[in-house]
């Protein structure tokens, strides 16, 4: 593993590691809210890291990114923008395929809207969301995130504690190694529960972006979904008319996690599609 500090938007510091050959094309991981890098250890750790640079980062405000309190630091999709725009240039990435989980499908989205595609390869969006806001609870985004993401916010923290361990107890519906599941209640805790609240006070429409997105994509996402319901996958395939959806049965919100050597075979196969290595 190779670690980096990477200044993004406004000057705020991101934590990046990466794997893998320095030589081979680069897949971006952009993880999901609340979350951490190492959620995508049983990709780092697999087979795909002879083939393909494999770079992921705390999100800012996450791990050992930089976390203000300030809610601009979060809600401005400016800013998003520029942290993915400043990994791939100071890291040299080349165009690379950005993987979004859940609220990374919300930070492609933002990269879309300032930067358009000509800076990237592809697009794999995991259970991601494309919007937020009343329009789209209920509809595209579930009960899995509608229970428990608010109370998750709280400062009292028996109840805020009570709220991410229900929320990544649903999030997966095939059975995770018990210490995945106590790691990623750890890293959800690590994140002060202002920034948990200040991701989610957004009120987006990504369609129009991705309506322009002409870079191959996969849609990637459970069928057993509750947190972004599987309605989001669909809408997503309506607007991106080239894009290759994947349907998990019997899988939640963890896809990459919950079948990971389908996922990472998958990824690997639409990788060598889009950088013409086949």
């Amino acid at each position: 593993m190779r670690t980096h500090r990477v200044q993004g938007g406004e000057g705020l510091q991101l934590h990046v590691c990466e794997w893998g050959r320095t030589d081979a094309p680069s897949l971006l991981f952009l993880h999901g809210w609340s979350q951490h890098h190492r959620c995508w250890q049983a990709q780092y750790e697999s087979e795909l890291s002879d083939e393909f640079r494999l770079v992921a980062v705390d999100l800012r405000g996450h791990g050992k990114s930089e976390a203000p309190l300030e809610a601009g630091h979060y809600t401005r999709g400016e800013l998003w923008a520029e942290d993915v725009r400043a990994l791939i240039d100071s890291l040299a990435l080349g165009p690379p395929i950005l993987i979004g989980w859940s609220y990374g499908g919300f930070i492609i989205g933002d990269y879309l809207r300032c930067h358009g595609d000509s800076g990237i390869a592809g697009v794999n969006l995991v259970a991601a969301a494309i919007g937020i806001g009343p329009g789209w609870f209920g509809r595209t985004i579930g009960p899995g995130f509608l229970d428990h993401a608010p109370p998750a916010c709280s400062d009292d923290e028996a109840i805020a504690r009570a709220a991410i361990h229900a929320f990544v107890h649903e999030a997966a519906k095939k059975p995770l190694a018990p210490a995945l599941v106590r790691d990623a209640i750890d890293w959800s805790q690590q994140v002060d529960p202002k920034v948990r609240a200040a991701l989610i006070d957004r009120v987006e429409d990504f369609i129009p972006e991705l309506a322009q997105l002409r870079k191959p994509t996969l849609v990637t996402y459970g069928e057993a979904d509750t947190v972004i319901l599987p309605a989001m996958a669909k809408r997503i395939g309506e607007v991106v008319s080239h894009a290759e959806l994947s349907a998990y049965a019997g899988v939640g919100h963890l896809p990459f996690l919950e079948e990971p050597k389908r996922f990472n075979a998958e990824l690997a196969a639409f990788a060598r599609r889009t950088f013409g290595l086949n």
